[in-house]
């Protein structure tokens, strides 16, 4: 397979963790026979620094050219401590979002049996668990008008869905879920916000074409509880923007490190696939960020392919990476502590 990548490796340690995940593809790519043409595009604050814009037209040229697109991390401190700053590398993700129609974020978290005891829950808790969350990525309160009254005393930001926004969302959910162990769970606030009404009666009415998939609705203060009391209770998880930004950074953790996890943006043609953690600006060149959520979202690109192989190869790779310690320092835990570079070459030999 001849493969057309674009790679926006962002702010940070982006740069650091994607060159892992490059070679680490590059070398799956040479096991299994295939081709990949990697196309490097500016985006975050390093595409505000040298052209102004987070996310420049020539940048969206190439990801919608391309067969996916393979993501870093973008932010920096110097927007995060300014609140009046007019452009900011976050926007640049936001408009990517939009413009590629990636609706679906899909966040996996699973455990790994020789890390059950770095997580922060107990093992008996988390052993077991193999979750995953549907996040609608384009509507939304981050979407929603927004802006000041009042001489700048009230800010207001309005949250709005449409019907066809939660079915197509579902319909993605209540798929994955016929693929897994058939169950579902439609997380929302539906006793306070009319927007999770409609999420609501909305999933209702579609239940009826998957009769096999038994579905829950929960809402998201229970579901945020139920997160760290039985994880493994889950399986397939849909909700809304803010809903599953907050919750998926929380389950992020059960696996017992952010730099773990990996996760994709689907909609209807290409796919974006990135780690769950930020840019680490305070890691930035130091050779000590954990590349496996990187290595896994190229897993989850080639899985996305159809290529399952290939994604297993890598899976592997990592698994066997962790129960050698062969791994940065977040994982260390007083060990041998292995450079990012390290780990990458360590994963593509390996493979």
């Amino acid at each position: 397979m001849k493969l057309n990548i674009a790679l926006l490796a962002g702010d940070g340690i982006g740069p650091e963790v994607i060159d892992q995940a490059v070679k680490v593809s590059d070398a799956v790519a040479k096991k299994f026979g295939h081709e990949i043409t990697w196309k490097p595009a500016l985006t975050g604050a390093a595409a505000i620094d040298a052209v102004g814009e987070p996310y420049p037209d020539e940048t969206h040229e190439i990801c919608k050219n391309s067969d996916a697109v393979l993501f870093g991390a973008i932010g920096h401190p110097r927007f995060d401590n300014d609140p009046s700053a007019k452009v900011r590398p976050e926007q640049g993700l936001l408009k990517m979002r939009k413009a590629l129609g990636l609706f679906a974020n899909v966040r996996p978290t699973f455990t790994f049996p020789s890390l059950l005891e770095k997580s922060p829950l107990k093992r008996e808790r988390i052993e077991g668990t193999d979750l995953v969350f549907l996040r609608e990525l384009t509507g939304g309160i981050y979407f929603g008008e927004k802006g000041r009254k009042d001489g700048g005393e009230t800010a207001f930001d309005n949250c709005v869905y449409t019907r066809a926004e939660v079915q197509r969302l579902a319909k993605k959910g209540f798929e994955m879920a016929m693929t897994r162990s058939k169950k579902l769970c439609c997380v929302d606030k539906a006793n306070v916000l009319e927007t999770s009404r409609l999420w609501r009666e909305t999933v209702q009415a579609m239940e009826k074409n998957y009769p096999e998939v038994e579905v829950s609705y929960e809402f998201v203060d229970a579901v945020a509880m139920r997160l760290v009391q039985w994880p493994n209770s889950y399986d397939v998880l849909i909700t809304e923007n803010l809903f599953g930004d907050i919750l998926t950074d929380e389950a992020s953790v059960i696996s017992g490190s952010m730099g773990l996890m990996p996760s994709a943006s689907l909609g209807s043609d290409i796919g974006l696939f990135e780690p769950i953690h930020g840019s680490y600006p305070q890691a930035t060149g130091l050779n000590i960020a954990n590349p496996m959520a990187t290595v896994l979202s190229a897993a989850m690109m080639f899985e996305n392919f159809g290529l399952q192989e290939e994604g297993k190869s890598i899976r592997d790779a990592v698994n066997s990476a962790l129960e050698k310690g062969i791994v940065t320092e977040d994982l260390a835990d007083g060990g041998k502590a292995h450079g990012t570079k390290e780990v990458g070459d360590w994963l593509a030999a390996n493979i």
